[in-house]
């Protein structure tokens, strides 16, 4: 079956960093561009950072931009988030998202149940 599962998340003060990790399973990995997503309270899903199947390519919220690294691992099936300089504003859930793009985009994609992220002093 499939599955993402994300952990790292948790209460961290503004100014400090996170590693958010994403473990797939169930599928051909390397086939799928993945992201991360966010809600934060009262608010809707949006994206954060994406990154093609190969890890060439990424690409970022505005909000994020300096901040967030997004990253990917084929051979252990894992995709990354490192958050660094956090703010109360980045408080959310955290989402891994994946998309299958090989051999072409036919709109298959899984989400993973999340993990909290609390930016507060």
């Amino acid at each position: 079956q499939v599955q993402l599962v994300e952990s790292g998340g948790g209460l961290v003060q503004p100014g400090g960093s996170l590693r958010l990790s994403c473990a797939a399973s169930g599928f051909t990995f390397s086939s799928y561009a993945m992201s991360w997503y966010r809600q934060a309270p009262g608010k809707e899903r949006e994206l954060v950072a994406a990154i093609t199947s190969t890890g060439g390519n990424t690409n970022y919220a505005d909000s994020v931009k300096g901040r967030f690294t997004i990253s990917r691992d084929n051979a252990k099936n894992t995709v990354y988030l490192q958050m660094n300089s956090l703010k109360p504003e980045d408080t959310a859930v955290y989402y891994c998202n994946s998309r299958r793009v090989r051999p072409y985009a036919d709109g298959v994609g899984y989400w993973g149940k999340g993990t909290l992220v609390t930016v507060s002093s």
